[in-house]
Parts: C-alpha cells; structure tokens; sequence
C-alpha cells in the first residue's frame, strides 16, 4: 500500500525545491461543498496530487475543502483536468498569487477538519449558505465611497499589520474565531449601515458575512475572491488601487505586495519594514517583523536570548531549560505561540 504522506525531513524537501528546474504555480482555491467521507476523498487526492508534483496545505471537512497549492507549470493544465473530474471540486474558481517565486510550499499535505476554517460557531439556528452579497472589485471601491459604509478587515491582526483596506476597522485578534466574536461588538449599533468585509482569499468572508447577518446586520457585502483576486483585477482593469501594503499569505512567502506602501514596523528597532520571518531558532519559531539589518545582527533570532542559544555547540541545559530563557525574554506569554505580538502584551 503506498504511503499517503511525505515521510521525508523538511531540511531535505527544502533543498529537492531549490534545484529543481521547472516554474511552480502558487494558488489557492475554497468551496463549502458537502463531502460524505473526507478521509477517503483526502486519500484519494493525495494519490493524484502527489503524482501530478503537486505541493501545498489542504483542508478537507464534511463542510468542505479549503487549499493553496504549488501546482509543477507543466502540470497546470493536468491539474485542472482533475479538477474537472470530482464533482465536489468542479469548476471551482483559482486564485493564482500576485507574486509568485515558485517556493511557497515543498511538500504535499492534506489534513482532516472538524471544519475548514475554525470558527467556533455552535449555533443551531445559524444558516452559514445565507451569506452576504459578493462584490467584485469595482463594486467594492465603489461601494467604499458611499457615505457610511463600513469596512472591516476579517483577517488577524498580525496579518493587517502589514497591509489592509483604506480606512479600514483592523480587529485586534490572533484568531478568526475571536474575530466573529469581537466584530458585532464591534459593530453594535450599526446594523443598518453597510458593511465590506474582506479577508485573503474570501473563504473567511463566507463564514463571516453569513454571521453578521445572522446577528441582525442587514446589508453585509464581500470582496469575492479576497485581496487576491482583488489585485488581480485592479491590475487587469486599470482600477484604483484602495489597498496598502503587502497581504499577508500562508506559505514560505509571508506576504505579497498589493502596493508600494510599507505600513508594518521592524518589531526590534522600529524602522518601516513589512517582511515577517520565523525566529531562526526553531524552538521558538516566534513570527514577527524584521529588516534586514536586525536580521543579520541577530542571525534572524528574534532577540539576543535566541541568538545566544542558536550559537551555543555545547551546555549543561537541557532543550527545556533553553526554550524557557528565550521564552521568559522575548515571549510575553510563556507558553503559547504569540503569532506577531514580540516584546508586547495583548491588549485586555
């Protein structure tokens, strides 16, 4: 029976990617579908997927498929052929990414879901296919510009630090589940006045518009296809361009610019930078802001207690001892993985 993961190291599958000698294509696509077995469906894919060359992260629930893939260039049309042939996935639409070097993924996983995006939602009564309207991208400039209108980023705060809408209501939350709890708080009040929403790629939006709604919000819009095909179509038409910065994405790129506009900060020395990394010592893995001149200082650590680990070749600490100096300098939150929140605490 073949084995329906990748059983090879990272370090491995990293180098494999950076020799080979053809163009990938980064993409994404979602669809809320009902799938009645999706651990037969998921093994089923890995197979074709894995012998088209295929790469990425996909989610797979009975709700449906959430993925972005690195898709070989002279597989593209393959891939689109075997899309065709599950009725689940059929002419589903593809988000192909702004800015693409080929290197967003380097292995291929799929993973089983309670649902494909958390939401945290357990309401009976909720009906998630009531959504709101979906706007194209002249729509949503347009509709930007009505008096009144309400624009909410329904991304996570680490991901609108870098880039979002003009004018935009920037929920500070490190989940989405936290945000459909804070936006009709947020909102209160409001519910006839109208509201964009917006997220990466749109599938956020779904779950969200379909809430607000839900919670008494009568004219709720989306930005179809998210800040991805956004960009795709203020390029192709010749449209304002109403987003500033990068998107913050997923995959080994962290981002992709929308504009010239640099609206993050270096989390250790302040200067305008909007590239996010890992802190290099893969203990901490800590995500957050840095230039390249705290890079190379650092070694891309994240702070001086990293860097000192990562250089040390022999100690009388344990790996434990060693994760919990870092933690207690440069980790506000011993403990938990603090996404974007270096050196500070979140707010009450």
């Amino acid at each position: 029976m073949a084995v329906l993961h990748n059983p090879v190291n990272r370090e491995l599958l990293r180098k494999q990617l950076m020799v080979e000698t053809f163009h990938r294509v980064t993409l994404s696509f979602y669809r809320y579908v009902h799938i009645a077995d999706p651990s037969a469906f998921r093994d089923q894919l890995y197979r074709e997927w894995q012998a088209l060359g295929c790469f990425g992260r996909i989610y797979l629930a009975h709700e449906g498929i959430n993925a972005q893939m690195s898709i070989p260039e002279h597989a593209m049309d393959a891939f689109r052929d075997n899309l065709q042939q599950h009725e689940a996935l059929r002419g589903v639409p593809l988000k192909i990414a702004v800015e693409d070097d080929g290197k967003s993924f380097y292995k291929l996983t799929l993973k089983i879901r309670p649902k494909i995006v958390a939401d945290g939602i357990d309401d009976p009564a909720f009906d998630s296919s009531k959504v709101g309207r979906h706007l194209n991208a002249a729509e949503f400039n347009a509709a930007m510009e009505e008096p009144g209108t309400l624009v909410v980023d329904m991304r996570n705060h680490y991901e609108s630090k870098i880039g979002h809408f003009e004018g935009a209501i920037l929920p500070d939350v490190d989940t989405f589940r936290e945000e459909l709890e804070q936006v009709p708080r947020l909102l209160a009040g409001q519910e006839d006045r109208k509201i964009l929403l917006y997220c990466t790629g749109g599938i956020r939006c779904e779950k969200a518009s379909a809430w607000l709604k839900h919670q008494g919000f009568n004219d709720v819009n989306q930005l179809h296809g998210g800040i991805i095909d956004y960009a795709r179509q203020i390029r192709e038409q010749g449209l304002p361009n109403k987003f500033k910065g990068r998107n913050f994405v997923f995959d080994e790129r962290m981002g992709e610019r929308i504009s010239d506009d640099v609206l993050g900060k270096c989390d250790l020395c302040g200067e305008p930078c909007d590239h996010y990394t890992n802190c290099a010592r893969k203990a901490c893995h800590q995500l957050f802001i840095q230039c390249p001149a705290c890079s190379e200082r650092l070694q891309g650590c994240c702070g001086p207690a990293c860097q000192e680990l990562l250089d040390q070749t022999s100690s009388n600490k344990t790996p434990a001892d060693k994760a919990t100096t870092a933690t207690s300098v440069n980790n506000p939150n011993p403990g938990k993985y603090t996404k974007g929140r270096l050196k500070q605490e979140k707010p009450k």
